[in-house]
């Protein structure tokens, strides 16, 4: 069985390639009764599409593809804290579980500027959503990926 360390380093993994792939650095996947069913990188600048979080798109496709209780009994791992749009679709797809790497206030410290800073979990609190949002979880290694992409 894998912890969910091994999983959110899986989706450091995925951050890391999105930056070679030209994207950047997020990464997701999603596990339900541990098993690895899907994942996703960050396409936002390749697609030229906004709505191209990993999280987002995880959330799309298990809103379309899994059963109500497989969403509920899923966990998204990622490599940082969902952003507000992400969180909001993670509620409307009944996703049951979110473990995240790194924190939106610590990219936020990080990058300076173009991160809302709304909680994961008062997105889920405040939609009176039943996702457990748990975090951070090797923060420090999910921090290097998007140091070595937005320092200069």
């Amino acid at each position: 069985m894998a912890t969910d360390e091994s999983y959110v380093r899986q989706a450091i993994e995925l951050a890391e390639s999105a930056v070679e792939g030209g994207n950047t650095p997020f990464g997701s996947l999603l596990v339900v009764d541990d098993e690895l069913v899907r994942t996703a990188e960050n396409t936002t600048l390749t697609d030229d599409d906004i709505s191209a979080h990993p999280e987002f798109k995880l959330a799309r496709w298990a809103a379309s593809e899994l059963e109500p209780s497989e969403r509920a009994a899923c966990t998204m791992y990622t490599s940082t804290e969902p952003c507000p749009m992400c969180a909001s679709a993670i509620v409307y797809a009944g996703l049951g579980r979110v473990v995240y790497s790194v924190t939106g206030d610590s990219l936020a410290e990080l990058r300076g500027d173009g991160v809302i800073e709304i909680p994961c979990e008062e997105v889920v609190d405040r939609a009176d959503g039943e996702t457990t949002v748990e975090g951070p979880v090797l923060e420090d290694d999910g921090l290097a990926v998007h140091d070595a992409y937005f320092s200069p």
